[in-house]
């Protein structure tokens, strides 16, 4: 009988407080729905569930990488040693600027061959003169004129020939020295030349310039994900060099064999780079952003319960009357839950002071 009391006053104390809240002591609880005065709803908010296409995102690493087809990598085309350099890495080049002096025992050879070539073109022309001055007296015969001008013309071609090969060394400065000029307009990405250093034909570049106006970001994605991402998807791009800015591109390949080290397919990029805030091998995180075709009751995350491994709302099925619901959530986006069922279109879902009202109706 004591027991029998005590739990009747529990009960009793637990409704006495919540109308006291509400300001209604003979509105009675019930474990289908409960009504609420007035002065209890003004701090009670309802949203409307919506059909809406779930949103999933999915974020991968990545890095920034010249465009490959915007690189030029210098390699030497004869054998010698770099007199003097003329660029940093990171420097801006300009089309046609020095970049570097090789000295070469092969050039001098080309020189000295040049200047031979130039003493016996002025021979030739001297000598062509002559013959024509002859021819128009009288004292040579045409075939002797001709002879005379196709003597030049071989000195011409020759002496055309070596220059041609020269200047695909660099400029001449004599003395077997050349200096390598910049093939294009952009930025030194990769230096590994240096005064005094020795180079060889065919040996690794000596330099790579790169037009950075343009770059692309590589994304990994892993097989898990190969459902997710596809080519065409918008793709928000942030680093940690730019808080809070973020860039807004899209995927325009997707790689179809997996790289054989990393275990990755790789996505491409292209983004625009005027203000040259991306730069190479700069890491990057891209946010991928997939709307699936089928429509799902949304409503926000703020509003779900979890108890007991489950998930409940509060619905107000009626102006001052509510219900708990249980829902099946099939996946969240921000701050918006996508439920699968327990929820219809339509229906004013509790987003603040539910747990309150939770607590009532499950007691």
């Amino acid at each position: 009988m004591i027991k029998t009391c005590i739990s009747f006053i529990s009960v009793y104390l637990i409704v006495f407080l919540f109308a006291s809240c509400s300001g209604n002591p003979d509105k009675s609880v019930s474990t289908a729905h409960i009504a609420i005065k007035p002065s209890f709803l003004e701090n009670v908010i309802t949203v409307k569930a919506e059909l809406s296409n779930q949103e999933e995102e999915l974020t991968l690493a990545g890095k920034v990488e010249y465009d490959p087809d915007k690189v030029i990598y210098y390699v030497p085309l004869i054998n010698g040693v770099i007199d003097r350099t003329y660029f940093s890495l990171g420097d801006r080049i300009r089309a046609g600027q020095t970049m570097l002096d090789i000295r070469s025992t092969e050039l001098s050879s080309l020189q000295s061959e040049r200047i031979t070539l130039e003493t016996e073109e002025l021979v030739a022309q001297r000598e062509l003169k002559a013959a024509q001055s002859m021819y128009d007296d009288g004292m040579l015969s045409e075939r002797e004129l001709l002879e005379a001008q196709g003597r030049l013309r071989q000195m011409q071609a020759a002496l055309n020939k070596i220059q041609s090969d020269m200047s695909v060394y660099g400029a001449d400065k004599g003395n077997g020295v050349f200096s390598v000029q910049a093939p294009m307009t952009g930025y030194v990405v990769i230096k590994s030349a240096s005064s005094g250093s020795t180079v060889s034909e065919g040996s690794d570049p000596l330099f790579t310039i790169a037009d950075l106006s343009t770059v692309w970001i590589i994304a990994s994605v892993y097989a898990s994900n190969l459902q997710f991402v596809r080519e065409g998807m918008e793709a928000e791009i942030t680093s940690l060099s730019y808080p809070g800015e973020m860039f807004e591109g899209e995927i325009n390949t997707l790689s179809q064999v997996f790289d054989p080290d990393e275990k990755v397919l790789k996505a491409r990029i292209v983004m625009p780079n005027k203000a040259l805030k991306f730069k190479p091998e700069m890491s990057v995180m891209i946010k991928l952003k997939n709307e699936r075709p089928v429509l799902y009751v949304a409503i926000p995350t703020d509003a779900l319960l979890f108890d007991k491994n489950r998930h409940f709302v509060v619905v107000e099925e009626s102006a001052g009357r509510f219900a708990i619901r249980e829902v099946i959530v099939q996946g969240h986006h921000n701050q918006t839950s996508y439920i699968g069922s327990g929820l219809t279109e339509g229906e004013s879902v509790v987003i603040k002071n539910q747990l309150l009202i939770y607590s009532e109706l499950k007691d």
